[in-house]
């Protein structure tokens, strides 16, 4: 179990911006951040969530939380799918790792060995470095992004969330 542990050490090239580039944990040092594994590009489901984060974005960025998106395809591929104005209107502006070794994924916990593809996991990650939230589903359910932001929202509050708690209501008493 990952919650309440340090962040696993992870370094991996990622497509951000249209440009390769390397990242890891410690660039993301005193920072809330969220990492989302998905399997594969050039799939059904993926698309729906990489442009739910997409379109989150701004709200995402208006609380310093960085977004990392993380698949076991290259970098080239990414590339290739990421540019598809069909599937990605937006663009993908926020970075995707591209953990071609699965080092990433292992790190997690989260990668599917049979098939090696991540599962459809969310980390959120707070600002000191501890994991405090770890959603996995298995590759045909989808996520909500706009429950994770709703979740790295009530772990940075620091009161007590109920069951669908919104960003400025009272906490629970």
């Amino acid at each position: 179990m990952l919650i309440g542990q340090r962040e696993p050490a992870w370094r991996a090239s990622a497509y951000h911006d249209g440009k390769e580039v390397e990242l890891g944990a410690s660039d993301f040092a005193g920072r809330w951040h969220v990492l989302y594994f998905y399997p594969l590009d050039f799939t059904f489901v993926c698309p729906t969530e990489i442009n739910g984060f997409e379109r989150l974005s701004g709200d995402f960025a208006a609380e310093n939380i960085a977004v990392v998106g993380v698949s076991t395809d290259s970098y080239f591929s990414h590339r290739a799918w990421f540019e598809d104005e069909k599937t990605f209107p937006d663009g993908v502006t926020h970075p995707v790792l591209a953990d071609t070794s699965h080092a990433v994924s292992r790190a997690f916990g989260v990668l599917k060995e049979d098939q090696g593809v991540a599962y459809r996991a969310t980390v959120v990650i707070d600002d000191n470095g501890i994991v405090r939230s770890v959603s996995i589903n298995d590759l045909d359910a989808g996520r909500s992004p706009a429950e994770t932001l709703r979740t790295v929202q009530a772990l940075m509050s620091g009161g007590l969330c109920g069951a669908d708690w919104r960003k400025g209501e009272a906490f629970a008493a």
